[in-house]
């Protein structure tokens, strides 16, 4: 079943894991209750990703090996 968070209150912050010096930049919302919303920094205006919280958390531990 696809589900689709409503993203009107999303408060985005720029990630930790942004390079900060204008290259490759996400941000994310982490006030979304199960969702990690996933966009483009410099272009927010584009599709966000939205990744279920258990997938995102599993992802961020599978990339810090």
């Amino acid at each position: 079943m696809s589900v689709t968070p409503d993203l009107s209150t999303a408060a985005w912050r720029t990630s930790s894991y942004s390079n900060g010096d204008g290259g490759e930049c996400v941000e994310v919302a982490d006030n979304i209750p199960g969702f990690v919303p996933v966009r483009d920094t410099k272009l927010t205006d584009s599709p966000v990703l939205a990744f279920r919280a258990a997938g995102w958390a599993a992802f961020v531990q599978n990339i810090k090996r």
